[in-house]
């Protein structure tokens, strides 16, 4: 499956760290008051973006990879509402509750970016599309690893993030890893010819996950509403509150990042804690 979207390139100088806002499976519906496994999922997405709103300020763009809606296609609409007021570019992939065409056709202007890559001074961010139609698992098609492959060749001097909705590693629990990405050996086989590739990034597993690979970070990311319970061979549910991630992407290819957590969310309600605590990595 292919991806449109024409690349983003920033104006800042080159010794600029780039930061980015990680935003991931907000899980909306298009009634506003829809709830997912307990939280009202626009609220809590509010209540993210309240809470992220300073690093949301200074940073070069918004990066969501993908559960935008919960199979309901009337969520890209709040979703859009939302994050058009921010300010700021929002480069998005699409996830397996997505509709891919329907969320490409909503995401059709500025500031949104569906797949496709965006420049940032030293960096390159690179947005796959993982989604395998009417399945949780996802895999890259032909047409997306070839991208991979062109947009990693012709990133120049730039060190490149790689973004996609399925992880393409373990995550140790048996069910979730029944649905990560199906081709992951494919993905890495071209991951591992490049040395500018500096962190994959994706969402899906609704928790935090930091390792290295080859000397590459590879990081799931939390979502704005539910957490699965992680390292466990069936599906549970967390006790973790929403969250997001901050990103410091250094013009030396360096990467730092931080988890940070809504405390004391009330799921059912309209509002959330204004005061994130943090997971530093």
């Amino acid at each position: 499956m292919s991806c449109s979207g024409a690349a983003i390139n920033s104006r800042h100088n080159a010794l600029h760290a780039i930061r980015l806002v990680q935003l991931t499976d907000t899980h909306l519906f298009g009634d506003p008051r829809q709830n997912l496994r307990g939280v009202a999922t626009l609220p809590a997405l509010n209540a993210v973006l309240a809470c992220a709103a300073p690093q949301i300020e200074t940073a070069e763009a918004v990066l969501v990879t993908g559960d935008v809606v919960q199979d309901d296609a009337g969520g890209y609409g709040h979703f859009v509402a939302a994050l058009d007021q921010l300010g700021k570019p929002v480069l998005c992939v699409p996830g397996n509750h997505d509709d891919v065409e329907l969320m490409r056709q909503a995401l059709a202007r500025a500031p949104f970016q569906f797949c496709g890559h965006a420049d940032f001074g030293d960096w390159r961010i690179v947005l796959l599309d993982s989604v395998k139609p009417g399945e949780a698992g996802g895999h890259l098609s032909r047409a997306e690893l070839a991208r991979l492959e062109q947009s990693l060749k012709t990133a120049a001097n730039r060190h490149t993030l790689v973004c996609l909705h399925h992880h393409p590693v373990s995550m140790r629990s048996r069910w979730l890893d029944s649905v990560g990405l199906d081709n992951a050996a494919e993905f890495f086989e071209i991951i591992d010819k490049h040395a500018n590739v500096r962190a994959i990034s994706w969402g899906h597993v609704h928790q935090s996950f930091d390792e290295t690979r080859n000397g590459v970070r590879l990081l799931a990311t939390p979502s704005t509403c539910t957490q699965f319970m992680p390292l466990v061979e069936d599906f549970a549910i967390d006790t973790q509150p929403p969250g997001y991630r901050m990103l410091e992407l250094g013009p030396d290819g360096s990467l730092r990042t931080e988890v940070l957590w809504l405390d004391h969310f009330a799921p059912s309600s309209q509002s959330g804690s204004q005061h994130p605590s943090s997971s530093v990595a």
